[in-house]
């Protein structure tokens, strides 16, 4: 396997599997993985045709133990300047990976701290071990969550965000699957590979433009209330994708009893 530290395989069907290639550092973060991922993250955004679903994991005995210690040691002699700089590239990568117009689905195994969380949380779909460790163990070091919190929040809501935050508390996957953090907990790889399986055919039976907008859908009405101005807005949702190519070809699929373009 190349040494680099994030890896990219999109197959020719359309799969981008990215993996966290820092196996002997437990895929911690430092700033050329940020980079790296935040690079990747924008190719597959320009790039939905060749990639419709994709796949992020860690190579070795876990998917990503948060922060490098020495890339934590290097911050500790920043300028506050410096430091907000090196923590906006953190913020933009996970904001890249949030903004993906393809489902995304976080393969988790071994240990997810920290950043390793927040990837889990800014993805779509989270499949983790049932022993994974996970924890958001900042306040320990005198820090916050505070780059990877609008993921977290969003997924687990206020409550639980501010228990887990300010206790540090390490949980295994099982609850992060009970709390919202991940969607499926698994107690084998065999059973995480059957899932990755699953979540792939599902979609590429969705069509890509739908996807993007299902996505997007959410984020507008999520904590809206319910007024004419929300039914407006989803009315014309709607009449948007029925009078779309993909919305036309749907319809005349289903209709005709055959697979459309996009699954065939």
């Amino acid at each position: 396997m190349s040494d680099a530290p994030v890896l990219l395989d999109v197959s020719p069907a359309g799969v981008a599997v990215i993996t966290l290639n820092r196996p002997d550092k437990h895929n911690a973060f430092n700033a050329e993985v940020i980079e790296r991922l935040s690079d990747i993250f924008e190719t597959l955004r320009a790039n939905t045709d060749e990639a419709r679903v994709v796949f992020l994991r860690g190579n070795g005995p876990s998917f990503s133990a948060g922060a490098d210690l020495d890339w934590m040691k290097a911050a500790a002699h920043y300028t506050e300047t410096d430091n907000v700089e090196d923590a906006m590239g953190l913020a933009t990568m996970l904001k890249r990976l949030y903004d993906l117009p393809q489902m995304t689905v976080a393969l988790v195994h071994g240990a997810a701290m920290g950043g390793g969380a927040g990837l889990l949380a800014a993805c779509d779909v989270g499949v983790v071990m049932k022993d994974t460790k996970i924890s958001f163990s900042e306040v320990r070091l005198g820090l916050t969550p505070a780059t990877i919190s609008p993921y977290v929040v969003r997924a687990i809501g206020p409550k639980w965000s501010r228990a887990l935050f300010t206790s540090g508390e390490r949980f295994d996957g099982a609850f992060a699957e009970q709390i919202g953090l991940a969607q499926y907990a698994v107690e084998t790889m065999e059973e995480m590979t059957q899932m990755e399986e699953h979540l792939a055919k599902l979609a590429f039976g969705a069509a890509p433009g739908a996807v993007a907008d299902a996505k997007a859908l959410v984020d507008d009405v999520a904590g809206r209330e319910i007024d004419h101005g929300l039914l407006t807005h989803t009315a014309r949702a709607i009449a948007h994708r029925r009078s779309s190519e993909e919305g036309r070809e749907g319809l005349a699929a289903f209709l005709e009893r055959r697979k459309p373009k996009w699954a065939e």
